[in-house]
C-alpha cells in the first residue's frame, strides 16, 4: 500500500477524525482539516495538475515552508505519477535554477514569498509552463492554488503507481559538496512508513508534532509512520521552546522529532527557568527522538533528568535511504545511548574497508546498508549512482566501529576525517568531548592544512548565552580530556553554521577560516 493509498484509506476510515492541524504561533492562528478534506483536497490538487498537462514521470517543484498546502500538494502530485520536487525555502534564485535545471520541471507549486526570487530568474526557466502561487496576492501571469482547486474535481484520478515508479526528486542538503538530486519511488515511501511504525509503535491517537523543514527526508518520513494509522500531526511554522512545549500541551502531543539544536534550546530554557514543566500538561509527551546528527551522550543524560520516563530514540538515516530508520537505537536500548545502533526493521548492514571487505568488530570502517529503502539512482548521474550503490548496498560515506554487543558508533563522516602527522582523527569524537563542558552550547570541529602536519584540528565553539569562557579553559578541559593528538591547536568562538536539518556545515567552516593565522586575537 503505498503513501497515496494510506491517505485515501484513512479518509475512509477516520473521514471525520483531524489529519492535520497548523499553528502560526506569531500570528496566533490555527486551522485544521479533517483526513476527508486531506484527501479530497490532494485529488483537486492531482486533477488540476492533470487539467495541466501534467502526466506521469512529469516533475512539479514544491517550494513552500512547512503548511497544510504542502502536504496537500505533495500528496496531489504523487496521485498524478509525476514526481514531486520539493525545495529548500532557503534556496536563493541561483540553487533553485540549479535544481530546476536538473528537473526540467514542468509547473512549480510556491509561496508567494518566494515569488520575487523566481521573478528574477523567470527567464531562465523554460521548462515551467505553470506557477501556481500559495498566498493572498499571486502575482499576474501566475495562478492562485485556491482558486485552481476549487474548480477541480474532488474525485480520484485513475493513474497505476507502481512500487518502483518515481515519485520524489529530493536534492541533499549539500553539506558536503553540490546538492545531489535523488530519485525517490513509491516503494521507497512504503517502506518508510513501515520502519517507523515498527520502530515507534504509533497508533490511531497518536499526534506527533512536526518541526523539521517538510523538503527533508527527516521528520516528514517519521510521520509516515502516523499516516500508516490514521495518526494525526501538528505542524509548528515557528520554533522556540515555548512554542513546542505549548503545541504538545494545548494539542496533547505524544511524538516529537527533535534536532539536537532544539533539545539543547529547551534544556537551556529550563536549565534558566524561563521554561516551567508544571506551566504545561505534558503527560501525554511519550517518546522525544532525535536524527540527522551526531547525539552528544551529555545532552540525552541532562535530558532524562528532567524526562526520565519519556522514551527515547537515536534514529540514522540518509536522504539516499529515504530518510531516517536504516539504523536507530530502539527505545528499549538507552543504556546504549552514544551508539546509532542496529540495523532498522527489513534493514542489513555492513562495516568495511577501501576494498570493500567486511572487517572484525571493534575496527573502523565505512557503513553500508541494505533495504527497499534504498534510492533508486541519483537522477541523472549514473557515474555517482554506480559509485554508491554496488549490489544492493548502499555506501554511506560514513565511518563506523562496532561494540561486541553489535551496536554501531559513529566515527566521522569519510570527508571529514582529519589526518595530522600521520593520525587519522575523528571529529565526531572530539566534538562530543567538547559537548560535554557545562559551559559549551554547541561545537565543530575541522581539520585545516598544515605545512608540518598535513592539517590542525580547529574546534568552532559557541558558548552557552551569559558564560565567559576562554580559551585557556577549553585548552585545560581539552588536557584532560582528550589525548594529545586529538586536542584543538586552535579554539575559534564564533557560531557553528548548521543546515535546516541540523547538520553542520563544515565546508562552509573550512572556507571561511581556511586564511587562518597564528596570530589569532587572544580571548
Amino acid at each position: 500500500m503505498n503513501i497515496s493509498e494510506m491517505l485515501a484509506t484513512n479518509a475512509r476510515r477516520y473521514p471525520d477524525d483531524t489529519a492535520l492541524i497548523q499553528i502560526n504561533p506569531g500570528e496566533k492562528l490555527r486551522q485544521e482539516i479533517t483526513w476527508r478534506e486531506f484527501d479530497e483536497r490532494s485529488n483537486r490538487v492531482a486533477s488540476a495538475l492533470v487539467d495541466r498537462g501534467i502526466n506521469k514521470e512529469d516533475k512539479v517543484i514544491l517550494w513552500l515552508r512547512n503548511s497544510i498546502n504542502w502536504l496537500e500538494a505533495y500528496f496531489g502530485i504523487i496521485r498524478t505519477g509525476a514526481w514531486a520536487v520539493p525545495l529548500n525555502y532557503r534556496f536563493s534564485s541561483s540553487d533553485v535554477k540549479y535544481c530546476a535545471d536538473i528537473a526540467e520541471a514542468k509547473v512549480m507549486i510556491l509561496g508567494e514569498e518566494f515569488t520575487e526570487s523566481v521573478e528574477t530568474i523567470r527567464s531562465q526557466l523554460p521548462t515551467i509552463e505553470r506557477y501556481i502561487v500559495v498566498g493572498q496576492h499571486p502575482p499576474k501571469d501566475t495562478e492562485d492554488f485556491e482558486e485552481v482547486i476549487a474548480k477541480s474535481s474532488a474525485k480520484p484520478i485513475e493513474v497505476k503507481l507502481n512500487d518502483e515508479d518515481g515519485c520524489g526528486l529530493y536534492f541533499t542538503s549539500g553539506t558536503t559538496g553540490a546538492p545531489k538530486s535523488i530519485l525517490l519511488t513509491h516503494k521507497n515511501m512504503e517502506t518508510a512508513a513501515i520502519t517507523e511504525k515498527a520502530h515507534h509503535y504509533q497508533q490511531h491517537g497518536d499526534n506527533f508534532i512536526l518541526l523539521p523543514p517538510l523538503y527533508h527526508t527527516g521528520s516528514k518520513m517519521h510521520w509516515f509512520g502516523s499516516l500508516m494509522v490514521g495518526g494525526r500531526a501538528t505542524l509548528l511554522t515557528e520554533i522556540s521552546p515555548q512554542y513546542i512545549f505549548e503545541a504538545i500541551d494545548k494539542e496533547r502531543g505524544t511524538i516529537v522529532w527533535l534536532l539536537v539544536p532544539w533539545a539543547q534550546d529547551i534544556l537551556k530554557a529550563l536549565d534558566r527557568g524561563e521554561l516551567k514543566q508544571k506551566d504545561y500538561d505534558l503527560s501525554h509527551w511519550r517518546l522525544m527522538h532525535i536524527g540527522a546528527q551526531p547525539v552528544p551522550p551529555s545532552l540525552v543524560k541532562r535530558w532524562k533528568q528532567y524526562f526520565p520516563n519519556m522514551q527515547y530514540d537515536t534514529n540514522y538515516g540518509l536522504s539516499e535511504t529515504t530518510g531516517p530508520g536504516c539504523v536507530h537505537l530502539g527505545i528499549e536500548n538507552e543504556r546504549k545511548v552514544g551508539a546509532i545502533g542496529k540495523a532498522g526493521f527489513n534493514w542489513k548492514t555492513r562495516i568495511v574497508n577501501e576494498k570493500g571487505e567486511d572487517i572484525p568488530q571493534g575496527e573502523v570502517g565505512e557503513l553500508l546498508v541494505k533495504g527497499d529503502g534504498v534510492m533508486k539512482q541519483y537522477y541523472k548521474n549514473p557515474e555517482k549512482t554506480a559509485e554508491t550503490i554496488k549490489n544492493g548496498w548502499l555506501y554511506t560515506g560514513d565511518l563506523v566501529r562496532e561494540d561486541n554487543e553489535g551496536f554501531i558508533y559513529i566515527v566521522d563522516r569519510k570527508k571529514d576525517v582529519i589526518v595530522s602527522g600521520g593520525e587519522n582523527i575523528y571529529p565526531v569524537e572530539i566534538e562530543e568531548v567538547l559537548h560535554s563542558h557545562p559551559e559549551i552550547y554547541d561545537v565543530g570541529v575541522i581539520g585545516l592544512p598544515d605545512e608540518r602536519l598535513g592539517e590542525i584540528i580547529v574546534a568552532v565553539i559557541e558558548a552557552k548565552p551569559g558564560e565567559n569562557l576562554t580559551r585557556k579553559e577549553v585548552n585545560e578541559f581539552c588536557e584532560q580530556n582528550l589525548p594529545g593528538y586529538k586536542r584543538p591547536r586552535r579554539i575559534i568562538f564564533d557560531k557553528v553554521p548548521r543546515n535546516p536539518t541540523g547538520k553542520i556545515e563544515k565546508p562552509k567552516m573550512r572556507q571561511k577560516y581556511a586564511g587562518l593565522k597564528d596570530n589569532l586575537k587572544k580571548r
